[in-house]
């Protein structure tokens, strides 16, 4: 890379290959392009397929297909997440070393039992702002030398974050600078209000908060442009930005595009599918009509 290049603004578009691209895609995709252009910076492409389970290669096939035909271009390679796996495990195993993450036993089914008790008695669990209940304080809280036996037997387990402990680290209020469609300036960021947030689980080396801010590091990225449905998780990227060292880049959460009952669009439920608008006849000029650009 040249050192011109280098001083260019990047921006990059990082889908999922488990489904089919629909309209929400299409306008962060285009945004990215138009604001990579207008900036005169780079656009990369970042398949973010650690969900081996559920990403596969013919969706990711469709990606490039729909990318190709709204006319969209990126510097090549794009990268795949899959291919960084021990990347994102030297930032586990970096924040491990420090005491900030704990490996987490219980399975969904005991956290919900948990919860469901606790709540029976009229008390009230603490909540991600995605409705998932906090983790409980149990297995933060286990003596190390009983942790480690238990992984020394091969007991299942993800790591979490240890929130309280990682926010007394830093001892400072967090912001990010946003430019986006909801709120902008300086955001104070809020992370503990998601608890104890998984890092790695035992089908997923990674999760997405992880390497998602290893990515833009690695990549170099200056501008992250993404759907408001993300601006809640700067929360934490910026945290673990802190945390690992890691740059910080500016921010653009952009509106959404909702169905006609008013619901953010689901690539579980193929919600406007650009290969299929594109079936029917409908032309790129259509796309960007259609995302209101």
């Amino acid at each position: 890379m040249t050192t011109s290049e280098r001083q260019k603004p990047v921006f990059r578009f990082a889908p999922s290959p488990n489904g089919q691209l629909h309209l929400g895609h299409a306008l962060s995709a285009l945004l990215n392009r138009d604001m990579a252009e207008a900036e005169h910076g780079r656009l990369l492409l970042r398949i973010e397929d650690i969900d081996q389970t559920r990403c596969t290669p013919e969706f990711e096939a469709g990606i490039l297909r729909d990318l190709d035909w709204l006319g969209i271009g990126w510097e090549s390679p794009a990268r795949r997440q899959s291919e960084h796996f021990p990347e994102y495990q030297a930032a586990l195993h970096a924040l491990i070393e420090r005491g900030l993450v704990y490996p987490a036993f219980l399975t969904r089914g005991e956290v919900k039992m948990r919860v469901t008790a606790y709540e029976a008695a009229g008390r009230s669990w603490p909540r991600d702002p995605d409705g998932t209940p906090h983790y409980p304080a149990s297995d933060r809280e286990r003596p190390e030398d009983e942790w480690r036996e238990m992984l020394a037997a091969g007991k299942k387990h993800a790591w979490r974050l240890d929130m309280r402990k990682a926010l007394d680290l830093i001892g400072e209020l967090l912001f990010w600078t946003e430019t986006g469609d909801g709120r902008s300036g300086e955001i104070a960021a809020e992370p503990d209000v998601w608890g104890d947030v998984i890092l790695s689980r035992s089908d997923a080396p990674s999760s997405y908060h992880l390497s998602v801010v290893v990515d833009d590091a690695l990549q170099g990225v200056t501008h992250v442009v993404r759907g408001l449905d993300l601006f809640p998780a700067t929360s934490v990227h910026r945290l673990l930005q802190v945390l690992l060292g890691l740059p910080q880049p500016l921010y653009h959460h952009h509106r959404l595009i909702l169905d006609d009952a008013g619901r953010k669009l689901s690539k579980s439920q193929g919600d406007s599918g650009i290969g299929e608008l594109r079936a029917r006849g409908t032309s790129g000029a259509d796309i960007r009509r259609l995302v209101g650009l």
